[in-house]
């Protein structure tokens, strides 16, 4: 298949577009490869033998709820569910959407009418992959285990509802530092896009598949149109976001310079020894700004 992408397509397919991710992790016959990847995160806590995928939206406790629309959902063999979400942006209320979500799923379990039910509930657990750190993360820590303990001893209080968040950027490990099969996922997650070959660390044979699966050569025609174009959005969203930080920055400069200014305006105004043009020129403003300043000095005496 020939590239004719409007941006660079490499030979395997970015597992952090929605396309990409959605075809690694999203489709029944690959669903080994998710439940590979649970498994190292779960990491003995838990063993999941098989999945189920569900539809990726849930309808609110009422009517004129919206409904949530996950990326992904699938409900475990002891009737547990998974989301798994993967945010590319840096999103404010991340943890607020996570709780949102996990909460919806627990309310679901509710039975309808007037049946009786004594409250007991299936495990929901939220996995978050996230292009983009927490605000005041530790830099050298990409995963983290969230759950309801008693705050003074660690107790856990209630083992049905856990969350994994894993911050992409913070994981930096080169080939040679890699030991487990959870830093190998995070480095497919994160590097996959850039790679020509697959690296011997990753030559066992889950991966093995992996890296077929996501050969942009295997594509059929529509899907690389489909994966083209999430490639296109996603480096418009990096433009966008690189742009709202570049005026950011300037704005910041500039008023900054502008403040520093003011500052001068007002101390050469009480050193008494310059005309109201002389310090207009000195400072780099306009003399109307000179006289409000001078005005306002006089009112507050």
């Amino acid at each position: 298949m020939k590239n004719t992408a409007m941006v660079p397509i490499g030979r395997y397919i970015d597992p952090l577009t929605d396309f990409g991710f959605k075809k690694i992790f999203g489709s029944e016959p690959n669903k080994d490869l998710l439940i590979a990847f649970l498994n190292e995160l779960f990491k003995g806590r838990k063993v999941i033998h098989d999945l189920v995928y569900n539809p990726q939206e849930n309808n609110g406790p009422a009517k004129h709820y919206r409904k949530t629309i996950f990326d992904l959902t699938c409900t475990g063999a002891e009737g547990e569910t998974f989301i798994i979400e993967m945010q590319r942006a840096e999103q404010k209320f991340f943890a607020d959407r996570a709780v949102f979500y996990t909460s919806s799923k627990l309310y679901e379990q509710g039975p309808k009418g007037n049946k009786h039910w004594d409250f007991e509930l299936k495990e929901v657990y939220f996995i978050g992959l996230m292009n983009f750190s927490f605000d005041g993360s530790a830099t050298e820590h990409y995963l983290h285990w969230v759950r309801m303990a008693e705050e003074e001893t660690g107790y856990t209080f209630y083992n049905k509802l856990g969350f994994i968040f894993l911050e992409l950027p913070n994981f930096k490990l080169t080939e040679k530092e890699i030991k487990t099969d959870l830093q190998r996922w995070m480095y497919v997650l994160c590097n996959m896009a850039q790679l020509d070959k697959i690296p011997v660390i990753l030559h066992k044979k889950i991966f093995q598949k992996l890296f077929e699966i996501a050969e942009v050569a295997n594509l059929k025609a529509e899907e690389y149109m489909l994966y083209q174009k999430d490639v296109l959005d996603k480096w418009t969203e990096y433009s966008v976001l690189k742009t709202a930080e570049e005026r950011g920055v300037e704005q910041g400069i500039e008023k900054g310079a502008e403040q520093k200014s003011l500052e001068v305006v007002k101390k050469m105004l009480a050193a008494g020894k310059f005309t109201i043009p002389e310090i207009a020129n000195f400072a780099g403003v306009t003399v109307p700004i000179v006289k409000r300043i001078a005005q306002s000095l006089k009112e507050k005496k």
